[in-house]
C-alpha cells in the first residue's frame, strides 16, 4: 500500500522532487541509468518510476532523499510515516479523479441539472473543482456549511466520534442526542427565541422535522377535539417546506405538487403578509400554520412582524399550533438567533424547525416544541432510525456553541451590513436591472427584471457560486464565517459578470469587460466615501445642536 500511495503521489504536476548533494550521491546506479537525475528547478516529476526504477529506495536513501507534496518538504522516509502516509493516500484519491459528468450522470436519477464543474474539495469559503480551479462560495451548500467547508473543527469531531460510536439506533441512549436537544432548548430560550421551548425530536433533514411537526399537530388536534375535525394545516404562497409527500402537500407550488398528484388530504394555502385573511383561513377545524419567518426558495421574502402577530393571536384563539419553518432562516443567518426573537412572546411558536447549517454538511435535523405539544406525543407515534445519531449529534452540538455565540452574532450583523450597502451601490449603477435588494443578515435576494441564468452562469466562470430564488431574484446564503474581504470580492465578482451579460458589451474581450467594470467600482466606491462623509457630517452636526 505505501509502494501505491507513494507512486500516485509522484504523478507529474503535483510533487516537485529536490536531492541533497547526498541523495544525489546514494542514488543507485539501476536509478540513474534510466534517467538523468533533476536539479530543483527541474521542476515536477514522477520520483519513483523515474529515478527509483520501480523499486521503493533503501532505508538510507529515503533518509537523505527529499520529496515535495504540495506546499511541504519532507525526507521520502517521513512521507512513508504516519501523518505523511494517510496525506499520500489522500493525494492518491484526488490524482485518480472523478469520472466527468456526463459519464457520472448516466447512473444518476435526473433528479438536477447541474453544470460541469465536479467538486472535489472545499476550504473555508471556496470550492475547487476537479481542475483545481477555486470557487469563491456563496451558497454554503444553499445555507448549509455554515461554518465554511473543512472546517478542522467539525473535520477533528468527526474524525474523533467515528472512532468511538457513530449509531446505535434509538432504541438507547447516547450521550450526544440528549446534550444537543439540551443546548438547542437552552440557547433558544437565552437568546429570544421560542420562550417556552421544552423537547426536541431529531431526525436526519429539513423536510423529515416538517413532517415530525405536521405529525405532532395532528396528534395534537386529534387529542383538543377526538371529533377528528381538526386536523387542517395552513400554508402559504411561495412557501417550501420539504418534498416528502407531507412537507409537499404545505409547499403549494405547481412545480413541486403536479408530478406527485394527489397531495394528502387537509392542506389550505393562504397569502402571505396578508392580515385580513387570516380570519377566514384559520378556523376551528386549523390543527396547524406552518410558516416561514422568511422565505428562503420563496425569493427572500420576510413576514412582516405585523403579519406573524396577528396569525399568532388568530391560532390561540382556535385552539391552532403556530409552527415556525426556520430551516434556511435560523441559526444566526438573519444576525439573530431564531428569525422570529425579534418578536414578542405571544407570537413565538409552538413548533420550531432547523437544519441545513445545524450540521455544516452533516445530514441532521431537528424539531424543537412546548410542552403543549410534548405531553400530548407518546411513544410509538413517530420514530428514525438515523435520526439523532450521535455523530451528527455531536457535530451539531458544536455547531449550535459557534452559531449562538454572541460576538459571531454581532459580526454577522455587522458584514450583513457592509454586503447589503455594496449591493445598494450595485443597484444604483444598473437601476434598469435590479429593483431590490431585500432580506435579513446573510440571507439576502437581489430582484432582477430579467431571468439572472446568464449572470449566474457568467459569475461561476468568473470563479463564484451565487443561486436563484422564487422569480428572477439572486439569492445570497454564504458561510456565516466569510470575511468581510470575501463579501466585497463578491460584489465585485457580480458587478463583472452583469457587465459580461449586457447586450452592449457582447463582442468585448474579457480584458475590456474588466475595464468597464474596474471603472464603475472606483465610481461606486468614491460614491460611497461621498455618502459616508455626508453622514458623518450630519451626525456632527446634530450633535452640535445637542450641545
Amino acid at each position: 500500500m505505501a509502494f501505491r500511495a507513494l507512486r500516485a503521489a509522484t504523478r507529474p504536476g503535483l510533487i516537485a522532487r529536490s536531492y541533497s548533494q547526498a541523495a544525489a550521491s546514494s542514488t543507485p546506479a539501476s536509478a540513474t541509468s534510466t534517467a538523468e537525475t533533476p536539479s530543483p528547478q527541474d521542476g515536477p516529476v514522477p520520483v519513483f518510476r523515474k529515478h527509483w526504477a520501480g523499486k521503493l529506495p533503501t532505508t538510507e536513501q529515503r533518509k537523505v532523499a527529499r520529496m515535495r507534496v504540495g506546499d511541504k518538504e519532507r525526507p521520502i522516509e517521513a512521507w512513508m510515516q504516519k501523518p505523511g502516509l494517510d496525506r499520500l493516500r489522500e493525494l492518491e484519491g484526488e490524482l485518480s479523479g472523478p469520472a466527468p459528468a456526463k459519464e457520472q450522470e448516466q447512473f444518476m436519477v435526473k433528479t438536477y441539472t447541474r453544470p460541469e464543474p465536479i467538486f472535489v474539495k472545499g476550504t473555508g469559503n471556496f470550492l475547487i473543482d476537479s481542475e483545481g480551479k477555486r470557487y469563491l462560495d456563496m451558497t454554503a451548500g444553499i445555507a448549509v456549511t455554515a461554518l465554511g467547508h473543512a472546517n478542522p473543527d467539525v473535520a477533528d469531531i468527526i474524525n474523533d466520534q467515528a472512532r468511538l460510536l457513530i449509531h446505535c439506533s434509538n432504541l438507547y441512549y447516547n450521550r450526544w442526542t440528549g446534550e444537543l436537544s439540551k443546548l438547542l432548548v437552552t440557547k433558544t430560550k437565552e437568546l429570544g427565541g421560542m420562550h417556552d421551548a421544552a423537547a426536541v425530536f431529531v431526525c436526519n433533514s429539513g423536510s423529515e422535522a416538517n413532517e415530525a411537526g405536521i405529525k405532532f399537530a395532528r396528534k395534537v388536534g386529534k387529542v383538543l377535539d377526538p371529533s377528528g375535525q381538526k386536523i387542517e394545516v395552513v400554508s402559504f404562497q411561495n412557501a417550501f417546506h420539504g418534498r416528502t409527500m407531507g412537507s409537499l402537500s404545505a409547499t403549494h407550488n405547481p412545480k413541486y405538487q403536479e408530478p406527485f398528484a394527489p397531495m394528502v388530504p387537509g392542506f389550505k394555502v393562504g397569502e402571505y403578509n396578508n392580515i385580513e385573511a387570516i380570519p377566514e383561513l384559520v378556523t376551528e377545524k386549523t390543527c396547524s400554520v406552518i410558516v416561514e419567518p422568511i422565505q428562503g426558495e420563496g425569493g427572500v421574502r420576510a413576514a412582516t412582524d405585523e403579519f406573524l402577530i396577528a396569525l399568532a393571536k388568530r391560532c390561540r384563539e382556535v385552539g391552532a399550533l403556530l409552527h415556525y419553518d426556520e430551516i434556511q432562516c435560523g441559526l444566526s443567518r438573519t444576525g439573530e438567533f431564531w428569525a422570529h426573537a425579534s418578536l414578542p412572546k405571544e407570537a413565538h411558536p409552538d413548533i420550531l424547525t432547523t437544519a441545513k447549517a445545524l450540521g455544516n454538511g452533516l445530514p441532521i435535523g431537528a424539531t424543537i416544541v412546548n410542552d403543549h405539544v410534548a405531553e400530548k406525543i407518546k411513544v410509538g407515534d413517530h420514530g428514525t432510525t438515523f435520526g439523532g445519531n450521535p455523530l451528527a449529534c455531536r457535530v451539531a452540538h458544536y455547531v449550535v456553541k459557534r452559531l449562538s455565540d454572541e460576538a459571531t452574532i454581532e459580526s454577522i450583523r455587522k458584514r450583513s451590513g457592509l454586503f447589503r450597502r455594496l449591493l445598494w451601490q450595485l443597484k444604483d449603477e444598473f437601476p434598469e436591472l435590479i429593483t431590490e435588494v431585500r432580506g435579513k443578515g446573510l440571507l439576502v435576494g437581489v430582484q432582477l427584471t430579467e431571468d439572472p441564468t446568464p449572470i449566474v452562469a457568467a459569475a461561476r466562470e468568473n470563479g463564484m457560486l451565487v443561486i436563484t430564488a422564487g422569480t428572477n431574484t439572486l439569492r445570497f446564503v454564504p458561510s456565516l464565517i466569510i470575511p468581510a474581504k470575501h463579501l466585497v470580492d463578491a460584489v465585485k465578482i457580480l458587478r463583472r459578470s452583469i457587465y459580461q451579460t449586457r447586450p452592449e458589451n457582447e463582442g468585448k474581450s474579457m480584458e475590456e469587460i474588466e475595464a468597464i467594470a474596474k471603472a464603475a467600482e472606483e465610481v461606486a466606491a468614491e460614491a460611497g466615501r461621498k455618502k459616508r462623509a455626508e453622514r458623518e457630517q450630519s451626525g456632527a452636526a446634530v450633535s452640535e445642536e445637542r450641545v
